[in-house]
């Protein structure tokens, strides 16, 4: 499953001729983690009230997200990403809000995507807080968010990030992709923090070093962090030590494959080495099914609409005014 999602991100930065590989493929185990075994959502109605928020704050690796949206069943169609950066497309270079479906907030400025996943995370403890009754948790989401070094290092992550912990937005899951490499090398040399005892001094709750290449580590971790969310212990910050570029024989760990394409010599050594036998943008019928969450997605929302009837039943009033804000 991680290797389609290496193989489309390959296929289409040398495709457009630009973008962002590396993180991509060094995050390619993350995604299938949270979006295969934890995150709610509906890919037959994107805007499903209660789903899950995922917020890509490195949003320079959007084709990790477009091809998560394109693999679970969104609205976005293969020749979307072989559009991959071009004009009028729904997959543009940073995503963007009310372009491609799927996308919850335009992302692309390091730092902006978890300011605004903080936002995400209050206005649901907020809404809980208004609307919940007593055996109707008809607000019941968490707000994943992936970031990297680049995100970290600005001033508006600190700010957001301090606010979040005095706050105790515990919905909130965040998943560092500690890679130690930016566009310009090895971040050592300018951004030497220590994230994890930054994070536990904002009164997050911090899972450190998570091998983020291990789908079940990750998996673990994940569920560590929903279970410090039920039990409202405030945000929780997971450390995942991965390779920049994983599966590149030749630019794995390196500032090469952070913004530009592999080229094709790479890319061909890359296929081999991680065993992707298909052509450029070919998804084996297999890998699709194993992806595909519209089902599962359409019976979690179907799930909860039975309980907002029968909330909108008891509580009328409550109910419309929730309709009428969401």
């Amino acid at each position: 499953m991680a290797n389609a999602i290496r193989a489309l991100a390959m296929d289409a930065v040398q495709a457009a001729k630009s973008g962002h590989p590396g993180m991509p493929m060094g995050m390619a185990e993350i995604a299938v983690a949270l979006w295969a075994r934890h995150l709610k959502h509906n890919p037959q109605n994107p805007l499903w009230a209660d789903r899950d928020r995922f917020v890509l704050s490195n949003g320079h690796g959007s084709m990790l997200l477009y091809a998560l949206l394109h693999l679970t069943g969104y609205d976005l169609t293969i020749e979307e990403s072989k559009n991959f950066r071009q004009l009028h497309s729904k997959t543009p270079g940073h995503p963007e809000v009310d372009i491609t479906p799927g996308i919850e907030t335009t992302t692309g400025p390091l730092g902006q995507g978890i300011a605004n996943a903080v936002g995400f995370a209050l206005a649901e403890k907020l809404l809980a807080a208004e609307f919940n009754e007593a055996g109707f948790p008809v607000v019941d989401h968490n707000t994943y968010v992936f970031l990297g070094d680049g995100c970290l290092m600005e001033g508006i992550s600190h700010e957001a990030c301090s606010l979040a912990g005095t706050l105790g937005l515990s919905k909130l899951i965040v998943m560092y992709d500690d890679n130690g490499i930016s566009i310009d090398g090895e971040v050592e040399h300018w951004f030497a923090d220590n994230t994890p005892k930054r994070f536990e001094a904002y009164g997050w709750n911090v899972i450190p070093n998570v091998n983020g290449h291990n789908v079940d580590a990750v998996d673990a971790a994940i569920a560590q962090a929903k279970q410090n969310a039920s039990l409202d212990k405030g945000p929780t910050l997971i450390c995942c030590k991965t390779n920049i570029g994983e599966g590149s024989p030749n630019l794995a760990g390196t500032d090469k494959v952070h913004g530009a394409p592999l080229g094709d010599a790479e890319i061909a050594a890359t296929r081999a080495a991680i065993g992707w036998e298909h052509a450029p943008f070919d998804i084996p019928a297999e890998v699709y099914n194993a992806w595909d969450a519209q089902v599962e997605g359409a019976a979690r929302q179907s799930a909860w609409d039975k309980l907002f009837e029968a909330y909108r039943a008891k509580f009328p009033a409550k109910a419309a005014e929730f309709k009428r804000r969401m």
